[in-house]
């Protein structure tokens, strides 16, 4: 459904001579298109999931996340805001992710509910209920904080 969505978009973008969306637009379907083939391989269907095409817009959005800060860093300001524009219509296709108090409060939720205070086992049991619903990097911090103590 997603999926379709993405090519819906890409067609009008191309309608709309729309340069910048199409060629996010056509790396993004090219991504999707890689990742049903690797699934093919594996299992032999290439049907992706709503939640596989999440997750591989999740790792297309970080990409240009940390291509930015990387190009914040080396003082390329130009290069940054083309990387933060290509974030802007990935972030479109993604639902809103939760704020950190709402992470917080889901994770102290989680962690009343099982007796590991282990990183991997509470990392895995977070992430189950809320991977796609909040940023990985505030789960993984909140989780160390709430085990040190």
């Amino acid at each position: 459904m997603l999926r379709e969505k993405l090519t819906a978009d890409l067609k009008t973008a191309m309608k709309n001579a729309d340069p910048k969306t199409v060629g996010v637009l056509r790396l993004l379907i090219s991504a999707l298109n890689n990742k049903s083939i690797e699934k093919r391989t594996k299992t032999g269907s290439d049907a992706l999931t709503d939640e596989e095409v999440l997750q591989s817009l999740n790792s297309e959005a970080k990409k240009r996340k940390e291509a930015a800060d990387i190009f914040i860093k080396g003082n390329r300001a130009d290069l940054a805001e083309k990387e933060k524009g290509e974030l802007e219509i990935i972030q479109n296709y993604l639902p809103k992710l939760m704020s950190r108090e709402d992470t917080e409060k889901a994770i102290d939720k989680i962690l009343a509910s099982i007796t590991s205070r282990e990183i991997g086992p509470v990392m895995k049991e977070v992430m189950k209920e809320l991977r796609g619903k909040a940023d990985t990097a505030i789960i993984s911090e909140l989780i160390k904080q709430k085990i040190s103590k």
